[in-house]
């Protein structure tokens, strides 16, 4: 029987059509499919309406992306990923993973209880407590990083060395998440980018810049890295941790040589990668998946 996938996304893009490409190549029936446009109908059974899939649920769901919109519209969406697994659907990555992905609160105290290195972070929803932490780690020579809770890409990251770096409330949506600052030792800052599939490190990037963010999206410059080592060992560490099918993580090390996981990344982006490793993303992410579905227990369905 011909498997049947769903990739989440509303826009499918470069990434999209790979995986597409990837699935249609092994035989696999493929189709986008919007979470905005799901519904949920509970009475005598559970189930849920999936575009594109109003007949019968796919097989399985390759997650390319979450939906923004307000709290409610993102826990439907969530929620909508929840049952389907409960209804049997392989989703890859659950919705369990990005919620302990998405919010960076919960992934640092995620890393920080498994010991795994990682940067020393504050979260305050409030503004004088903020300024005191920036104030304390200003006086012991340290910059921050502030980041927005939910964020990819490198988007609304300030560098903060005193009180007046600091946004305003609104543009941090009231919880201000300060990141250590990691200095590096020469003129460009450098992180790496470690993906993973099913636990195991396929491939890696250098990002640079003459900067201090290195992210793609912000014009970082991205050379070949082999997963090896400890950055293999921590990007793996990080990901068990998080309990997640794959994952991009990203890593720095600072000038004493140590490393440090930054962030982890449930939805990540690989374009920039694929071009300097001759791991095919795409195919190893779809070869992962299909042996998942064809290997799973049959799962019982809500009654």
């Amino acid at each position: 029987m011909t498997l049947r996938v769903a990739i989440i996304t509303d826009d499918p893009g470069w990434h999209g059509k790979r995986l597409r490409e990837a699935f249609q190549a092994r035989g696999v029936e493929c189709l986008f499919s919007s979470l905005q446009q799901a519904r949920i109908e509970l009475g005598r059974t559970v189930s849920v309406v999936l575009p594109g899939f109003e007949a019968a649920l796919p097989d399985a769901v390759f997650v390319r992306g979450i939906p923004g919109g307000t709290l409610q519209q993102v826990v439907f969406h969530l929620n909508v990923l929840h049952i389907l697994k409960e209804l049997g659907v392989r989703v890859y990555n659950d919705g369990r993973a990005i919620e302990r992905s998405v919010d960076k609160a919960w992934t640092s105290a995620r890393l920080s209880l498994a010991e795994i290195p990682t940067p020393a972070t504050w979260i305050c929803t409030d503004r004088q407590m903020t300024e005191s932490v920036v104030q304390r780690e200003a006086a012991a020579g340290h910059a921050l990083i502030c980041k927005p809770l939910f964020g990819s890409q490198g988007q609304g990251i300030v560098r903060v060395t005193d009180c007046a770096d600091l946004p305003e409330a609104d543009a941090m949506h009231h919880v201000w998440y300060l990141q250590r600052f990691i200095p590096q030792t020469d003129q460009l800052a450098c992180d790496w980018r470690v993906f993973v599939i099913s636990g195991v490190a396929v491939a890696a990037m250098r990002r640079s810049t003459s900067g201090w963010l290195a992210n793609v999206a912000q014009g970082g410059t991205c050379q070949a890295a082999l997963p090896e080592g400890e950055l293999k060992q921590l990007a793996e560490q990080a990901v068990a941790c998080l309990d997640m099918d794959y994952a991009g993580v990203d890593l720095m090390r600072d000038v004493q040589g140590n490393w440090w996981v930054i962030e982890i990344n449930s939805v990540p982006a690989w374009r920039g990668l694929q071009r300097v490793t001759a791991v095919n993303i795409a195919d190893a992410l779809a070869d992962d998946l299909l042996a998942k579905v064809r290997c799973a227990e049959p799962c019982e369905a809500l009654r």
